[in-house]
């Protein structure tokens, strides 16, 4: 007795050992498992840490643990309690013979069922939904319901997502629940053999040949009455889904328009609820059926359900094509209002101020004049080949670079001037060998920008710049920069140590390197666990041993600003292009961050993705020395960034706090002008019918750029708006007609002060044709002296590039410019400016600068000097003096055939008349003038 006690006693401290060495080995091997991802977290909580938003980081943690464990809990109980009742449902029903497994190891099997099905599940909710989950406890009212349901839209922007998606697990999960309870049963009849079986013997193989199959049918019974209870839940839980199904009506693309339609709200949507009633009657109906053992009534609410869907959907094509398409406008007419309104809001363009551009051409030299800082700032530069100057010119060394050209503007000497600003950033990739020493401890930085007025250019054609070289060397104060590196930028891909005991390189000083040690605060220490922590984490074992690493080195990581500011905060999109400022001699980044979604009700998408609602509501400033972060919000009222800043109350910056030497350079962003442009081609059409029949639909322009067409972009420009006092930085593009060349609209975007972010759309008259973009482009093709020229150029070995023709407004009147580029057919040649077109009215022309192609236009603004400089005096006889001129000029251009030079010579005279008329007291209309040009023609 006391030998099988102690051989019990042995057996049961052998099978502790091996419990305990099962959990040591679960736990090691989760460890090693999961080692990356503990590194990974460690080390980015370090990071977040030293950029101060580390409880930013801490709330997706924080967040998925307090959904996570309770769900992965409550769910282990449940599922394991039901697997208990199976168990217990089984023997009471089931006479079983034992067969070697204790009761211990079948809970055991079912808890590890339970804990399986609920890992899964809690890591599913939490991994996926937990930000869903934030946005529905932490959603902000629009203040405007949609009309359908009567819902105010954040319920389709922060709580359907999430409600949807419980569905979708529901539903998995009762799948699984249903997978789990039949490999449960298989379990229990292998381990507890029923006694059902032929043969009792319980050494014998598990045979279904040997199965009794009267005696069977009561063994499924059991495990159909589990099921019986998954299938009646599901049928509830479908029931709960068509009834989720009407809210994804209001995305429907079966209309004449995104959104719900005549036919989805009278059709499809009595099918859903009818749909929701048949599921719950199903279910009620699958258990009438079980308990009358009646498969027929079982089955009966399954195939209700199919038949009302083949019929409705039917119903649904019969009605579209037969009641709705013959009479479609008057079906539709309401729904067409609803999109209309709700796409007008998702895009922010319902507050669009409409105004009358008359379009005249009565323009004179006074009002040139009058609009200087306009004229000074019209842009005969492109970036583009801004770019290829910069880079081959103050590029310096192979292995600077200038990424991109950004336009801005600044206060120069209180002139409002727009300029191009480019980093010269560091290109690593420019090296042909980069040891570890080099590419982490030394190249570690840019250095300082290249800036230069968009409205001036060399003897040469090219960009007159304003900041240039290495150090950067500039006259005006504003634009001094005191601390050029860049260690943040767009080409910095790599991470770097800082404060080694290798200094880094600076900046080339003639045949030496001037180098320097890292001032700023960016990077986390290396001291301690951390130097092996990191090194780990980019995988280098030289950094582990290197000796120019000290504890007092720093890591920088997250260089590239795109990539660091999505590390921060990845909800928002952002900006591809993000821009340089000068401010207080130092260099930042600005990014613009856009809140989107794809739920916004009738709303017409305008990409692939959906995306149907967009603000522009955060803007980031990113220094380019230190690396700090900073999301300011610019859009108050936008309820996406209310919403997130109550989940991360740390992360947002308000508007006010940006300092105003940044404030002063935001910019209303291009891609979010140029999205909202494309939507309103469409949406500026607010009566339905109107809409329907595209009666008034536009095309955004066209442009001949360098050799081929293109739309235009909204473009960058200093101007003085018509009614306005003063000039101001604007985003511009105009409209046409849809298929057709003549301007019918431009769009206006303000940019500075209390006036950014507001829209202007100003309408042509639709009485009188109005030359557009690409009609500008026809006519200089068809000039024959410019064309002569082109021509003459190429037959030289250059090549002839056409910059972006810009539209510029000023009183009421229109003025086209272009300038125009040479490039010799070598190859690293430069783009030079060498043309200059301005184009108003019924007038090309080209001249070597802009001053000289306006002169040409209007005349002289030293009181009225033709191009050989004969001066307009205040006297009616210098003025008769002056008309006789320019009237024998145009003569001589009417005999020689050069109809523009004839155009230009006629527009002059007319100026001089009127002044002539002014002089006497007389006004005349423009009748009267051109009756006067008339007679002295003859």
């Amino acid at each position: 007795m006391r030998t099988f006690r102690s051989d019990r006693k042995g057996k049961r401290m052998s099978n502790s050992r091996k419990a305990v060495w099962a959990a040591v080995i679960v736990v090691l091997s989760v460890f090693i498992g999961s080692f990356n991802t503990i590194i990974n977290f460690v080390t980015d909580y370090k990071w977040f840490k030293s950029l101060g938003y580390e409880k930013v980081f801490l709330t997706k943690l924080l967040t998925q643990l307090k959904v996570g464990i309770p769900v992965f809990v409550i769910g282990t109980i449940l599922i394991y309690f039901y697997l208990m009742t199976i168990k217990k449902d089984y023997y009471k029903k089931v006479s079983t013979v034992y067969s070697g497994v204790s009761e211990k190891k079948v809970n055991q099997i079912a808890l590890g069922g339970a804990l399986l099905v609920s890992f899964v599940s809690s890591a599913s909710v939490a991994g996926n939904l937990w930000f869903d989950i934030l946005r529905f406890f932490n959603s902000t009212d629009f203040n405007l319901q949609e009309p359908i349901f009567g819902r105010d839209i954040s319920f389709y922007i922060f709580k359907y997502p999430l409600i949807n998606e419980i569905y979708m697990m529901m539903t998995t999960l009762l799948v699984m629940l249903a997978i789990l309870t039949v490999a449960f049963y298989f379990i229990m009849m292998s381990i507890r053999r029923p006694t059902l079986f032929e043969t009792s013997d319980a050494d014998r193989p598990f045979d279904p040949r040997t199965i009794d199959a009267g005696n069977l049918k009561r063994v499924f019974s059991i495990a159909a009455r589990q099921l019986l209870v998954i299938g009646v839940i599901f049928f509830v839980v479908q029931g709960l889904g068509y009834f989720l199904r009407a809210y994804e009506l209001l995305y429907s693309s079966r209309g004449v328009v995104y959104g719900a339609s005549y036919t989805d709200i009278n059709v499809t949507l009595l099918m859903y609820r009818i749909l929701m009633v048949v599921s719950f009657l199903a279910a009620v109906m699958l258990f009438a059926g079980f308990k009358k053992k009646s498969l027929k009534l079982a089955l009966t609410g399954p195939v209700l359900i199919l038949v009302i869907s083949i019929a409705g959907n039917l119903t649904s094509a019969g009605v579209q094509s037969y009641i709705v398409s013959p009479d479609e406008i008057s079906k539709e007419t309401e729904f067409i209002e609803y999109n209309i309104k709700h796409t007008q809001a998702a895009y922010n363009l319902d507050n669009i101020e409409e105004k009358t551009f008359e379009a005249e051409t009565n323009l004179t030299i006074d009002d040139i004049a009058a609009n200087d800082e306009t004229i000074s700032n019209i842009r005969i530069n492109d970036s583009r080949p801004a770019e290829l100057v910069y880079n081959q010119k103050q590029g310096i060394r192979r292995y600077y670079e200038f990424n991109d050209v950004d336009v801005d503007r600044y206060d120069i000497e209180g002139k409002y001037t727009q300029l191009f600003v480019s980093g010269r950033e560091m290109n690593q990739n420019k090296f042909d060998n980069l040891t570890f020493i080099n590419k982490h401890l030394k190249y570690t930085h840019g250095y300082g920008v290249a800036v230069s007025p968009v409205n001036v250019v060399t003897s040469e054609g090219l960009p007159e710049l304003m900041v240039k070289n290495i150090p950067p060397e500039t006259d005006i104060d504003i634009l001094r920069v005191d601390r050029p590196e860049i260690y943040f930028g767009e080409l910095t891909d790599d991470y770097i140590i800082v404060n080694t005991l290798e200094k880094e390189f600076d900046y080339p000083e003639g045949n030496e390197n001037a180098e320097t040690l890292y001032e700023g605060d960016a990077g986390v220490e290396l001291g301690g666990i951390n130097k092996l922590l990191f090194a780990y984490k980019q995988k280098s074992l030289k950094m582990l041993l290197s000796g120019n690493i000290t504890a007092e080195s720093r890591i920088v990581i997250y260089r590239n600003i795109a990539e660091r500011i999505r590390k921060i905060a990845p909800y928002i999109e952002y900006d591809t292009d993000p821009y340089m400022v000068i401010s207080e001699g130092s260099l930042y980044w600005i990014v613009d961050g856009y809140t989107v979604s794809t739920n916004y009700p009738y709303s017409e998408p305008y990409s692939e993705n959906k995306i149907n609602y967009i603000r522009n509501s955060v803007k980031v400033v990113v220094d380019a020395y230190n690396g700090s972060v900073k999301f300011y919000v610019a859009d108050k009222e936008d309820p996406i960034v209310q919403t997130l800043g109550k989940i991360f109350p740390t992360l947002f910056t308000d508007m006010d706090q940006m300092p105003e030497g940044l404030k002063s350079h935001i910019r209303y962003p291009q891609v979010l002008f140029n999205i909202q442009a494309d939507v309103f081609r469409m949406y500026h059409m607010n009566d339905p019918r109107v809409f329907y029949n595209k009666e008034d639909e536009w095309d955004i322009a066209s442009e001949k750029y360098e050799t081929s067409e293109q739309q235009i972009k909204g473009t960058y420009l200093v101007m003085k708006l018509p009614g306005e006092e003063k000039e101001e930085f604007v985003l511009s593009l105009p409209y046409n007609p849809k298929t057709k060349q003549n301007m019918t609209a431009l769009f206006v975007a303000r940019n500075d002060g209390e006036d950014y972010g507001k829209l202007i759309i100003y309408k042509l008259p639709k009485n009188k044709n109005i030359y557009g973009p690409i009609q500008i482009e026809n006519r200089i093709d068809q000039d024959d002296e410019i064309s002569q020229q082109f021509t003459l150029w190429g037959q030289v070995g250059s090549n002839v590039i056409r910059g972006n023709l810009l539209t510029i407004p000023i009183n009421q009147s229109l003025l086209y410019v272009e300038p125009i580029y040479l490039q010799a057919d070598t190859e690293n040649s430069i783009p030079e400016v060498k043309r200059v077109i301005v184009a108003y009215g019924d007038q090309v022309v080209m001249e070597q600068t802009l001053e000289e192609s306006l002169e040409m236009i209007f005349g002289s603004s030293n009181g009225g000097a033709d191009e050989d400089g004969v001066e307009v005096g205040d006297t009616t006889s210098d003025l008769i003096i002056r008309a006789t001129e320019l009237f024998e000029k145009a003569q001589e251009a009417q005999q020689n055939g050069n109809w523009s030079l004839y155009g230009v010579y006629l527009n002059q005279l007319e100026n001089v008349l009127y002044r002539l008329n002014e002089i006497n007291g007389i006004v005349p209309e423009d009748e009267a003038l051109t009756e006067n040009v008339e007679a002295l023609e003859q």
